[in-house]
């Protein structure tokens, strides 16, 4: 099935391009449901026809591609994110939200069906992870093996420059997915610490202040299985207390 996708970018000739070349695409097939040229003509097309992808230009006038694609994650079922612009120094920041990937003008063919496979992949692992609910476990293939990880085994997840790390008592596995994905499915289990990671509920054992030479006061989790802490953001540190004494 092919996947659906909102090209949002203020240069027409841009989205003319990437038109021409998601017609290109063979693995996976692309369909082109929509177009914007500004954030607010983006938001109002996603409410009314949800896609699978939103292929994102960052610089654009008003609301820029950063802030949409902060908004975009706040939606019940976000598609994935995109970026497509020539500020390669933004990728960082791209990835803190969640984009499934980053391409540079001018996108070449090769680097866009590239990045549709793991958007396919991400889609894939996400439905997977659905469909086994009742036995709460993810499928995690890496270097050409499949594992199956009960979610009672996890201690954390995080979310890494391009993939998320599950973290176990005994190893570290490479997960393709998305944390607001997993967050979502599973809030349940986990609670978000901060914006790049989950903690499992039950394993949270004390919320520490501390003091950073650099970053000042802030705020810590303790977990079981794990001497690492992780930090806590100021906005999530209320539901962190909360499932440390639930």
């Amino acid at each position: 099935m092919a996947l659906k996708v909102l090209i949002v970018d203020d240069e027409a000739l841009a989205r003319s391009r990437l038109c021409t070349l998601l017609g290109d695409c063979t693995d996976p097939h692309a369909e082109v449901v929509g177009e914007a040229g500004n954030a607010v003509q983006a938001m109002e097309q996603l409410q009314r026809m949800p896609c699978d992808l939103v292929l994102l230009d960052i610089h654009m006038p008003g609301v820029d591609g950063i802030a949409l694609a902060a908004n975009i994650q706040q939606m019940p079922a976000p598609p994935k994110v995109v970026f497509v612009t020539a500020h390669a120094e933004h990728a960082v920041h791209a990835f803190d939200l969640e984009a499934v990937d980053y391409l540079t003008k001018p996108v070449r063919l090769e680097r866009l069906q590239l990045a549709l496979q793991k958007v396919q992949r991400q889609r894939s692992a996400g439905e997977v992870a659905e469909a086994a609910g009742g036995a709460e476990s993810l499928l995690i293939q890496e270097r050409g093996r499949s594992e199956r990880v009960a979610l009672a085994d996890v201690i954390y997840l995080k979310a890494e420059l391009k993939y998320i790390t599950v973290r176990t008592a005994e190893k570290e596995h490479i997960f393709d997915g998305a944390l607001s994905d997993l967050e979502q499915k599973f809030a349940h289990l986990f609670v978000r610490v901060h914006r790049n990671a989950l903690v499992a509920r039950r394993r949270v054992r004390a919320v520490e202040k501390h003091n950073d030479p650099v970053e000042g006061e802030g705020w810590t989790v303790r977990l079981d299985g794990v001497d690492e802490r992780l930090a806590v953001s100021r906005r999530q540190l209320a539901a962190v207390r909360e499932a440390l004494v639930s």
